[in-house]
């Protein structure tokens, strides 16, 4: 419901960048790549591009299952990948090599083991392996603990499946980085509890070799 206007954000951040003394102002993480998204005009993206990035852009789309990120209040993982193109596009023609950073969590309540398969493969198809990893922990007053404490969607009373067990929790996480080595045993369990051997060999689109 809400109308997309970019302007006075950008006016401030023109006004900014007009103080003297101020070479540089920087937007590291923090923007709303969906809002973005639904913006008619690109300009913001544009001149966030141009202006206001160094080396790298952080967003959050958390996860890439649909179902998973409807549980998070998150848009679908298209709307970030549409946003990455539009912002790599726009750092192209500013003639600046650029890109976005995105940010997963693992374990959210929502997410199965066949959820967090969906992910690692979503990685390894973009080729991009995450340096950290940020595990689901529960904080007061959130939608998402709700769901974490009582197993249930608090709008709709659907119960939610949530990883507790160290075990589950070590898997999930594992999978974020299934290049690593010290990872392979955990993401060999996972993929052999989950029915997915199909994704343990030599081909490209498996996590591990057999």
């Amino acid at each position: 419901n809400l109308i997309v206007d970019h302007s006075k954000y950008l006016e401030s951040l023109r006004a900014l960048r007009k103080i003297p003394g101020v070479k540089k102002v920087f937007v590291r993480s923090g923007v709303r790549y969906d809002y973005a998204v639904l913006d008619k005009d690109d300009t913001f993206i544009r001149e966030l591009a141009c202006h206001h990035t160094s080396g790298q852009m952080k967003v959050a789309p958390e996860h890439c299952s649909s179902r998973v990120l409807n549980l998070m209040g998150k848009p679908d993982i298209t709307v970030y990948e549409k946003f990455k193109k539009k912002f790599e596009d726009a750092s192209k023609r500013a003639g600046k090599r650029q890109h976005v950073l995105p940010y997963f969590i693992c374990s959210h309540p929502g997410s199965t083991l066949k959820d967090a398969i969906e992910l690692a493969e979503y990685l390894n198809k973009s080729g991009f392996i995450p340096d950290q990893v940020q595990d689901f922990y529960p904080t007061p007053g959130s939608v998402s603990t709700c769901m974490y404490y009582t197993g249930l969607d608090p709008f709709t009373l659907k119960p939610v499946y949530t990883a507790k067990t160290r075990e589950e929790r070590a898997m999930q996480r594992a999978l974020f980085q299934f290049n690593k080595p010290e990872n392979y045993p955990l993401v060999k369990k996972a993929l052999i509890k989950a029915g997915r051997e199909d994704l343990i060999g030599p081909g490209q689109k498996c996590l591990i070799k057999g």
